[in-house]
């Protein structure tokens, strides 16, 4: 399950995985931050907030995810993973060459961290 949380005042999207991620987590957050983007403009930011990342249910999830990003990254200024998973230092390093973001890694707790960063200019 991927938890879809938008902060409108923010402009900030958290995405909270639990458990294996399957396609309709994907499908059922561009309900949520697709008709916010078409009203609103850009994200000012998306948070990856989980521990550990749970990986993908199957390939068609995986797939799903990269569809997902290539729609949306232009939308999007900033880009955190707040992880204590290798992920994070991973999408850190490899992300930023493939969207138009700005990527950086945080550690779990630092959920506050990664908000201001997002919000400054």
């Amino acid at each position: 399950m991927l938890n879809t949380i938008l902060d409108t005042e923010s402009k900030i999207v958290t995405l909270q995985p639990h458990g294996s991620l399957k396609k309709e987590d994907f499908d059922n957050a561009v309900k949520i931050i697709d008709p916010f983007i078409e009203e609103q403009g850009k994200l000012n930011g998306v948070i990856i907030y989980t521990e550990s990342f749970p990986g993908w249910e199957d390939f068609a999830a995986f797939n799903r995810h990269l569809v997902f990003i290539k729609n949306h990254h232009k939308e999007i200024k900033k880009l955190a993973f707040v992880t204590n998973s290798l992920v994070g230092d991973f999408g850190e390093m490899v992300t930023g060459h493939f969207v138009d973001a700005t990527v950086k890694n945080f550690a779990f707790d630092e959920l506050d961290e990664a908000k201001t960063w997002i919000l400054e200019e």
